[in-house]
């Protein structure tokens, strides 16, 4: 049984992240008085690195080592000291000198957890330690973009194209490849996918599509049609991944899907149609008028944005938690999942549909801001009550049902 506490540090940062989310939506409300830019720095770290991050970081931890030296649950503490670190610096003062001391220790960190995953991992399945290693390799790879960031300022400024460029970098390689990779090894390992001819193929267009859609955020601050057709050989192999994808693991899905929860069964269902959809909006980039757009419209910015953080991301990782019996499922836990699914779908729709009335020129929704902050408190409210309902229980919910009708 994974350890109850280390999930529930992991859902704390994601009820902060939101929390600070759902104080940035306020703003447009009613009038308050903070740095909505240092706030942003905070709710996007935490986000990333303290939920996202650190619950790969249990999950891989606790299914893939077959030792468990006490070097992990140390760093495990460490990472979330620089976590907290980061919640309460970047609020007060942006990036600053307790911020980048903060985000440096994380990195440090994050290079002692691939070493120590590279030494201890023990992976019977070939897929899914294929796909875990290439994951932690694509995490270091994304730190690159965070040591250029310091040259960039120094040499060209903040509103250069090196550094924009130094930031896309990381955030591609860290969504793209240690998020999104992590998350498919997983995937594989829960629903036991085997070796298969069509994997290598699949692995190949999944690794070319990571690098190369880097060229669309390049091409937004160094513009060139060399960049334009590198994206589009990007995007035609994420297709061609995600094709395989289906193939190689319709029929493993299928049959797993049958012996799962509803919730879990519900919360696959989520992600992986988030997942096509992420698909589906990233290929609309091989059109360059509608990548201008979309690059132009902060609606679609950050409706795309959350459509991977927390439909594909969040999602799988929801997911997860109930496959790993962590659990401990209640009603309010139930609760917790369906009001997130909620808040998801509503500020996705407004988001989107408010960014289709800019590009026609129409104008606000009547009530926006109001109607977005209400649509976003119901994912405070989910992340809330999945916290609780952790946290309060003592037996799986699930389990006690299946108990109790038995004879």
């Amino acid at each position: 049984m994974m350890s109850k506490k280390l999930v529930l540090v992991c859902l704390f940062n994601f009820l902060v992240a939101a929390a600070m989310g759902l104080t940035m939506r306020f703003a447009f409300v009613s009038s308050i008085d903070f740095n909505y830019r240092n706030l942003t720095h905070a709710h996007s770290h935490v986000a990333m690195l303290g939920w996202v991050y650190l619950m790969l970081y249990v999950f891989i931890v606790h299914h893939f080592t077959s030792k468990k030296p006490k070097a992990f649950n140390r760093l495990f503490w460490m990472t979330e000291v620089a976590v907290i670190g980061m919640m309460i610096s970047f609020p007060l003062q942006g990036y600053a000198l307790f911020s980048i001391t903060f985000s440096t220790l994380h990195i440090f960190c994050s290079y002692y957890f691939a070493y120590l995953i590279f030494k201890h991992q023990n992976i019977a399945s070939k897929p899914t330690r294929v796909l875990i290693k290439t994951a932690v390799v694509f995490m270091l790879i994304s730190t690159l973009g965070v040591w250029c960031l310091g040259p960039a300022v120094g040499l060209l400024g903040q509103a250069s194209a090196f550094y924009q460029i130094a930031i896309q970098f990381f955030l591609h390689f860290q969504f793209n490849g240690w998020f999104l990779i992590g998350l498919l090894g997983l995937f594989f390992h829960f629903f036991k996918i085997q070796d298969h001819k069509i994997f290598k193929p699949f692995y190949i267009s999944l690794v070319i599509s990571t690098v190369t859609t880097l060229a669309l955020p390049v091409h937004w601050f160094a513009p060139s049609p060399i960049l334009t057709w590198i994206n589009g050989f990007g995007i035609l192999s994420q297709i061609l991944c995600f094709i395989l994808f289906i193939k190689l693991t319709k029929t493993f899905i299928q049959k797993h899907l049958k012996s799962v929860s509803k919730e879990a069964k519900h919360l696959y269902h989520f992600a992986l149609m988030s997942f096509a959809i992420k698909i589906l909006f990233q290929s609309a980039s091989l059109f360059p008028y509608i990548g201008e757009i979309v690059k132009q419209n902060h609606n679609f910015v950050i409706g795309f944005i959350h459509l991977t953080m927390l439909g594909v991301v969040s999602g799988f990782l929801f997911a997860y938690i109930i496959q790993s019996k962590i659990s401990y499922r209640t009603f309010l836990f139930n609760y917790g999942i369906y009001s997130f699914i909620l808040g998801f779908l509503g500020t996705e729709f407004v988001l989107f549909f408010q960014g289709l009335r800019f590009v026609f020129g129409i104008g606000l929704i009547p009530y926006y801001y109001l109607v977005l902050f209400i649509l976003s408190s119901f994912l405070v409210i989910g992340i809330s009550f999945i916290f609780i309902g952790i946290s309060t229980s003592k037996t799986n919910y699930y389990d006690r049902k299946q108990t109790t009708k038995a004879p």
